[in-house]
Parts: structure tokens; sequence; C-alpha cells
């Protein structure tokens, strides 16, 4: 058994010891659930049961495992227990989909459901993990591994595939540590990397979901402010004017997808027009990429409410992708306020239900 005085005073049943060695690992195990079930408020909900489950079950800890990987075990367990779960699932694709006021898309893609993560979640996962995860090409990685296209490409996966993958490629386990924790022998975990690794290469090669090269942190800033100058100034013609040729509008979970600059500025137009005014931005960042929390005005209220969070994917000198998120529970976990004030001058009467 291990000398560890935590854990020692943890298993005396001192609450504030246990504390002291399960608080390190509270935000990476989030960061694991979230790239399992797509969602920041369960992946929230099942750190705090993995914590609870732990504590009851401090007791049985043999120590033939670091405490990191037993946390994770039950992480991962609750995890894919959470997505075997129907009441744990949000509203399917079919109960929110607009698509009889949208414009024809491109294409129609396998819904999924993926909620944005916050940045600063990341941060703080970094500034807690100074030994596992130093210097700045940790945290190309780990931005690299919670980007938009791999949690994305990650959702086309069995549970199983997913829990694998993300315990293997993205957190380093070995095979056999991933094996330990998910409760299979090494030859089943092999398989199912191999099984996933294919659908996610098949995945990321298509259209619209190839990881892009970086633009540069300036240029990238620049083109975000751009994008939120001219979304508030409703200037359809300036945003498609940000984008990449091949670029890609899409809005999990909906089927929807919008392929190359014209199909995107109809889009575009179409939902300005729809809504009569333009919308508010406020700047913030998620999955490693800048994004926008933007506010509908609501007139006669005087103020303008939540909307969407649209998230930005930068190719060296354009914008190759939006992704806009309507779930906006989400607004919480990013510090975004509940409203804003509609202070504009000359405020139009528009239809609210417009997406």
């Amino acid at each position: 058994m291990t000398t560890d005085p935590d854990l020692q005073q943890a298993l005396a049943g001192d609450a504030e010891a246990f504390r002291r060695l399960t608080e390190p690992y509270r935000r990476e195990l989030q960061l694991h659930c979230y790239r399992i079930t797509g969602s920041v408020a369960d992946a929230e909900d099942l750190v705090q049961e993995t914590l609870l489950a732990a504590w009851l079950g401090l007791a049985g800890f043999e120590g033939r495992s670091s405490v990191r990987g037993w946390l994770y075990r039950i992480a991962t367990n609750r995890s894919l227990n959470a997505l075997r779960a129907t009441s744990r699932r949000p509203r399917s694709a079919a109960a929110v989909s607009t698509a009889s006021t949208l414009p024809e898309p491109t294409r129609f893609g396998e819904p999924v459901w993926l909620q944005p993560y916050p940045d600063h979640l990341l941060d703080d996962l970094l500034d807690a993990l100074p030994d596992r995860q130093p210097g700045p090409e940790a945290r190309y990685e780990l931005r690299e591994s919670v980007s938009l296209a791999f949690v994305t490409a990650l959702q086309h996966l069995t549970p199983p595939q997913r829990a694998a993958v993300a315990l293997c490629d993205a957190l380093g386990f070995s095979v056999a540590e991933a094996a330990g924790i998910l409760g299979s022998g090494a030859t089943a975990v092999k398989g199912m990397l191999q099984r996933g690794r294919a659908v996610l290469r098949e995945h990321r090669a298509e259209p619209g979901h190839r990881p892009a090269a970086a633009a540069g942190a300036a240029r990238e800033r620049e083109l975000a402010g751009l994008f939120a100058r001219a979304l508030e100034a409703g200037d359809t013609d300036a945003v498609v004017a940000l984008l990449a040729e091949d670029s890609w509008l899409t809005m999990p979970p909906e089927p929807q997808q919008y392929h190359g600059r014209e199909s995107i500025r109809v889009f575009l137009a179409d939902r300005e027009q729809a809504r009569g005014v333009p919308l508010r931005a406020i700047p913030v960042r998620a999955n490693g990429q800048h994004a926008l929390g933007c506010y509908l005005p609501t007139p006669p209220a005087a103020i303008a409410r939540p909307y969407g969070l649209v998230v930005l994917t930068t190719d060296r000198d354009a914008i190759t992708a939006i992704t806009w998120f309507r779930d906006t529970s989400v607004y919480p976990a990013f510090g975004l306020p509940r409203s804003l004030p509609d202070d504009r001058p000359g405020k139009r009467v528009h239809d609210t239900t417009a997406s």
C-alpha cells in the first residue's frame, strides 16, 4: 500500500485529505468525460459522480494502480453508462430541426450532438498539472486533442472505441493501462483502437473535416475581430469575404451543411433577413479556437438574449469553417451573461424565432 499521507488520511475518513488527493485530477477528468459524451454539462455532472463514487468506494482501493488510473476507470465507466442511459441524452436532432425553414444545404451530414468546450477550463487543467503537461508543446497537444475536428470525429465512434482512443491517443495511456481502465483484455483494446482510428482517418479525410493549418495567433485574432464586426453590422458580404473558397458552415446537431462561399452567403443572408436585425457578439474561446457568444435583440424588452455560440476554424489567411451551436445552455460555462442591454439606435421589429 502507498505511503502517500493524503491517501492514508483519506482512508481514515479525512474528507479534506481526499479533496487534496483528487482535486489535481478534476479538470482532466472533466475533459475526458467531455471527449466521450460531447457534453460540457454532462462532463461536469460525471466528474461529480466520479468523485462521490471514489469517496464512497475508497476503502476498496487496493493500490494496484495509481489513484489517477483508478479515477479514470470510474470516470470512463460513468461516461459509458451515461451514453447508454437515454435519460442522460439531449433531445434528438429531429426534435430541434428547422429543416423546413432553412435554405437548401449542400448536403445532409450525420447528426452529431456536441457542445463547445470553454478554453478557460483547458487553462485550469494546464495550471493544475505543470509536472505532466509542461511547456508550449503540451499546450498545443492538449488543444489539438480537444479541437472541434477531433472531438466531432470521436462522436462517430462506438462508445467503447471512443473511450479507448481518448485514453490512448489523447491521454497517452498504454494499451495495458487502458485495458485495466476499461475492464477489457489488451487484445480487445487493440481492436477498438484499430477500428476507431480507421473511422477517425476516414472522417477527418472528408471535405469540411480536415484539420486546419495554424493561421498564426495574430492573424486568427484579426480574422475573428473582422468576423465579429461584420456580424454585428449585418454585413453578409463582409463575412463571406473572410471565408476560404472551400469553407463550411455546420450547426450541430442539425444535419444541414453548407459548403463554399456562395452557399454560405445564401444561408447567412436568409438568416439575417429572417431575424430582421443584426446580432451582437462577445468574443470567447472554445476548443482552442476563437468563438463568439451571439445575442439577438428582442424589443420591446430592450435587451438582447442568448442566440448561439459560433466557433471559427482558420487556415493560414482565411476562415475555413463556421460551427454554429444553437444550444445556449452552455453560456454560463463560458462566463457569458444571460442578456445584454439593447442600446442600438433605430431598433427594427424582427422575427425572434429565426435561426
